[in-house]
């Protein structure tokens, strides 16, 4: 356009242009080349493509098209034959997205049962995929014949539960299910079994802060209560108490210890033990202490 004939090819913005005025000839888009496919162990050679993270039966996993079988794109009616023949295709279409490899449990409802159990518990997210995971292993390996689906969920939700260490007790996961506590339990045995996945037990001081959380306690009683709960660990005849109603019993009598009384019944409500219970458990913790100080104080010395 100046009548210039001096070229200049620019390798950093991949274009030619003049010398003179700056005109463009060519222009070229740089793209960043895609990274090269991971094969995955028995996989025969084909990886993952390229995209954002998709957790383990998300949402928005392999769900395909949504087809309306009554209207069209444009929001016509459809007649009888074509509502017929996209029947036919969504059926398909569920067929095959659920013989995906994450088991089809995207549309199944046991993960609805998931989402409503984890938001009835206040859990976080990170639970409702490990739940789901344990969920499609005990699955794949057939441990639910039998069972029932809030029972087979429950149980999955507590094995997330123990694995991450959350302060769920199997009630309270039996009762977020609508399922009984024996049902859940026993599907519990049957996963830890069949997968043989480690489920470590959660530590009664997880409870604690919890339930100290939950009763609004100062860390002057959370402290108190840690101290009793080393005690009771050591003592031969606390062995077979529940750890729910130890924790419970220790907080309603460090509470008082300290001047932060709090009710039998709100204790109880909190850590979802019966008053009976607590009262059972205070009064068993009160004699052993009480002795064990009577027998303290009696000691006689030692002869010199």
């Amino acid at each position: 356009m100046c009548g210039s004939a001096h070229r200049i090819v620019d390798p950093i913005r991949a274009e030619t242009h003049c010398a003179e005025c700056g005109l463009v000839f060519e222009s070229t888009e740089i793209l960043a080349d895609a990274p090269p496919a991971i094969a995955a162990p028995g996989s025969e050679g084909s990886g993952r493509g390229i995209g954002p993270f998709v957790p383990p039966g998300g949402s928005k996993r392999a769900l395909g098209s949504t087809l309306n079988t009554s209207r069209d794109g444009q929001g016509k009616r459809l007649d009888w034959h074509r509502r017929y023949e996209f029947q036919h295709l969504k059926r398909v279409m569920q067929r095959q997205t659920s013989r995906t490899a994450d088991g089809g449990l995207d549309r199944s409802p046991a993960r609805n049962e998931i989402i409503v159990a984890v938001e009835r518990l206040g859990l976080p997210p990170v639970i409702q995929a490990e739940a789901e995971h344990v969920f499609r292993e005990a699955k794949q390996r057939g441990l639910y014949r039998g069972r029932s689906l809030p029972a087979s969920v429950g149980a999955a939700l507590y094995v997330a539960c123990r694995r991450y260490s959350i302060p769920r007790t199997l009630g309270e996961v039996s009762e977020a299910v609508n399922a009984k506590r024996s049902e859940v339990g026993r599907t519990f045995k049957v996963i830890q079994r069949g997968t043989g996945m480690a489920v470590p037990s959660v530590g009664t001081k997880a409870f604690l802060g919890r339930y100290a959380q939950e009763l609004a306690l100062s860390p002057w009683v959370r402290s108190t209560v840690e101290a009793m709960l080393d005690e009771a660990r050591d003592d031969p005849e606390l062995s077979g108490l529940s750890p729910h109603g130890l924790v419970a019993a220790l907080i309603y009598l460090a509470a008082e210890k300290h001047g932060e009384r709090r009710s039998r019944a709100q204790v109880a409500r909190v850590s979802a033990v019966t008053e009976v219970t607590l009262r059972s458990t205070s009064r068993l913790l009160e004699k052993v202490w009480g002795r064990r100080g009577e027998a303290e104080a009696i000691e006689p010395e030692h002869p010199r």
